[in-house]
């Protein structure tokens, strides 16, 4: 590791200059805007702690060594803290929410400061004319805002009017290139319409995406072979971007779903990001050994292929997956009337049952989020649970509530075991990502019972799995969370506290620092997070928001 100290004549020269106050932006005889001191540094390159003190000026670190002697606008005195480089949450859906509150309370109070969208196959860009009055109805009816944009720059540009609180990449999503290009229907792209999406992809990048991400088990994401992703992706690969995937399955299927990715990164030479790796229901919880010991064989023979992971036994996703991805092609109002089409009940009952079954019952399968107010009393309750209350079978209210909700319900999926979740986060090819977005308690993004990962994900990899279980040393688990998503995206001059980098900082406490969020009441802000800076100024001071929006939008080289 370099040293960082300041020499003697470093030092004397920062001393003489801030006796000049020839520094600009920077008060009189002040070389530093602010100083923080006294702290455990721990760099993000795995690397042992070190007690040094950091200087910031005009965004970047400026200095790191002893700076005892120094003076500045602002001290923090950082004794018995952690002092380490702001968290990049590699995979979240936060992108809309900016809009609505561009402070990321949820996020940047866990010592975020880069949020990575677009992941799943969805992005807010580009967007289907044919679709855009349903889009933006949506987005009134739950946010009150509309879209003005078409593409990722008109994107960028609105969230640089609103400003923001904290940074922000993205993905394009392929399921919104094949909905330009193809439809949402499960049909094979047309030479004609492979070129399309490989354009729209192009410019996307072009905007600034780092790349593409699929959702393949979602629709339309979902209705592309394997052959039109590896075509997709040698794009991708051409222009420097990361492929992005949730793969097609996640339970049975789980095995030959992380070998197409792995195809995909052979044939298209692409880098490759798998989506919250796990092995979903107990009939497949034996398959994590071989799956992380594949993707470790694959990491060792050169394949550029990573990993990212949450820290609960439980994902999150739209009630909507426990109908079959046929019924679900096409526009809302076509999955609706497939659900009211009595000739299909029988074998839609038999893919929904069949389901639960797999996960182990409707009483592991819980409402996050319905939009109408009528059935925000089902929100916290279990499909099985909401559907004795309401005196139907589980299958015929989940049904009845997707329509009458028009498949705007979120629910929780009690899936994955406790045991696996240490291996996948141990594993040296698995970072930490939340898979959840940037919301707050209070106002629009307060609605609900989301995740808990939403307000949780990396205090309580900090403070449950490596403190109080020890999976590993808390310089591993800020490894995971700074400079491996750093080095994927290609952020080179983030997620590592160094001379020149940025200063995204979070100051911690790793005795008490821990999540609060819990199933039942997830809006809950985890504690000790002490100290959080974007750019250079403070967005989080004693665990409160500042009010500060220095965040900035991040575009690909």
């Amino acid at each position: 590791m370099k040293s960082n100290k300041l020499t003697r004549r470093e030092f004397t020269k920062i001393g003489s200059l801030a006796t000049l106050g020839i520094l600009s932006g920077c008060s009189l005889h002040n070389p530093f805007q602010l100083i923080i001191k006294n702290g455990a540094l721990i760099d993000g390159t795995g690397s042992p702690a070190i007690r040094l003190d950091i200087g910031i000026k005009n965004g970047k670190i400026k200095a790191i060594g002893n700076l005892q002697e120094m003076v500045a606008d602002r001290v923090i005195d950082a004794s018995n803290l952690v002092v380490a480089p702001g968290f990049i949450d590699i995979h979240t859906h936060t992108d809309i929410e900016l809009l609505v509150d561009p402070r990321a309370e949820s996020k940047i109070r866990q010592g975020v400061t880069t949020e990575i969208g677009g992941n799943c196959g969805g992005s807010p860009f580009p967007i289907a004319e044919a679709e855009r009055n349903e889009y933006n109805q949506r987005l009134r009816e739950r946010y009150g805002i509309e879209a003005t944009w078409n593409d990722l720059a008109g994107f960028f540009d609105a969230l640089e009017a609103r400003k923001i609180g904290i940074n922000f990449a993205t993905f394009v999503g392929h399921g919104d290139l094949r909905a330009v290009a193809v439809g949402r229907n499960d049909v094979a792209a047309t030479a004609e319409q492979m070129e399309k999406m490989k354009w729209l992809l192009t410019e996307a990048i072009q905007q600034g995406s780092f790349g593409m991400s699929t959702g393949l088990e979602y629709a339309p994401s979902s209705y592309a072979s394997t052959e039109e992703l590896i075509e997709l992706c040698k794009v991708v690969s051409k222009l420097n971007g990361v492929y992005a995937t949730h793969i097609r399955n996640e339970d049975d299927f789980v095995e030959q779903a992380i070998e197409e990715a792995m195809q995909i990164c052979r044939e298209a030479e692409v880098s490759t990001q798998i989506s919250h790796l796990k092995a979903c229901n107990q009939n497949n919880w034996h398959k994590v050994d071989n799956i992380l010991e594949n993707l470790e064989k694959a990491v060792s023979a050169g394949m550029n292929i990573l990993a990212d992971r949450y820290p609960y036994i439980a994902y999150g996703t739209g009630l909507s997956v426990f109908f079959p991805l046929w019924s679900r092609q096409g526009s809302t109002d076509d999955f609706l009337a497939r659900l009211n089409d009595r000739s299909l009940f029988a074998e839609l009952k038999n893919h929904a049952e069949n389901r639960a079954k797999r996960i182990g019952g409707w009483d592991r399968v819980v409402i996050g989020y319905c939009a109408t107010d009528e059935n925000k009393k089902w929100e916290g309750k279990s499909i099985l649970e909401a559907a004795e209350v309401d005196g139907k079978k589980p299958f015929e209210f989940a049904r009845k509530l997707l329509i009458q909700e028009r498949n705007r319900v979120n629910i929780v999926g009690f899936a994955m075991d406790e045991n696996n979740l240490k291996k996948v986060l141990t594993s040296p090819s698995v970072m930490v990502g939340s898979d959840g977005s940037a919301v707050s308690p209070t106002g629009k993004l307060g609605e609900g019972k989301p995740h808990p990962r939403f307000y949780g994900t990396f205090p309580r990899v900090l403070g449950k799995y490596c403190r109080e279980d020890k999976i590993f040393d808390l310089e591993t688990a800020i490894k995971k969370m700074t400079s491996m998503p750093a080095q994927k995206l290609g952020l080179n001059n983030r997620g590592i506290i160094r001379e020149g980098f940025f200063a995204d900082i979070v100051v911690l406490n790793p005795k008490t620092v821990i999540d609060k969020a819990t199933f039942v009441d997830p809006h809950q802000f985890p504690e000790g997070i002490e100290y959080v800076i974007v750019n250079g100024k403070l967005a989080v001071e004693k665990g409160e928001h500042t009010g500060e929006l220095t965040g900035k939008i991040l575009r690909s080289a």
